[in-house]
């Protein structure tokens, strides 16, 4: 038998998966935050940190609900995204391009937490377990605000960044 037999065993996976790559999350944003030089992109990156730890807790909530045991399991493209990001950190000089850079690599993660975290909605209301989904849903609308703030932050760093290259 296959490990991923049908809808439910693929729901539990990418809850496994989101579980553990927020926990992840959580560890990077406090570095990307003092590495940032504007006030405002440091805010933000402090405010999704308090957010992905209240996510945290909505997992574990819907493992509750679901009657699954809270497990995680390794989220590759999550492990690679913070590599590529460290990897930009160290790479880019300090001021705007740094913070560009970590808008950069913040939204990468924020797009592949978009595309989960929609994907686990539509599955839990398949499932018919409407209250996780409600739980997931809150998620990703966080993830989508999240987003929306560092491109607006982006643009307004990268014209900074533009007029020290001048």
């Amino acid at each position: 038998m296959t490990k991923l037999a049908n809808l439910e065993d693929l729901f539990k996976h990418l809850l496994q998966d989101m579980y553990y790559a927020e926990k992840r999350i959580s560890e990077a944003l406090p570095k990307m935050a003092k590495k940032a030089s504007s006030d405002d992109l440091q805010a933000a990156l402090e405010t999704h940190l308090k957010e992905t730890e209240d996510q945290i807790s909505k997992l574990e909530e819907v493992f509750e609900m679901c009657g699954y045991k809270k497990e995680r399991e390794v989220c590759e493209a999550i492990e690679g995204l913070l590599a590529e990001g460290e990897e930009l950190m160290k790479d880019a000089k300090k001021g705007p391009v740094l913070d560009a850079a970590l808008i950069i690599a913040a939204q990468k993660v924020e797009h592949y937490e978009i595309a989960s975290y929609g994907a686990l909605c539509s599955m839990a209301k398949k499932l018919d377990q409407e209250d996780s989904a409600r739980l997931l849903h809150e998620i990703l609308d966080q993830e989508k605000a999240t987003d929306e703030t560092l491109t607006e932050l982006c643009n307004d760093i990268e014209e900074e960044a533009m007029e020290k290259a001048a």
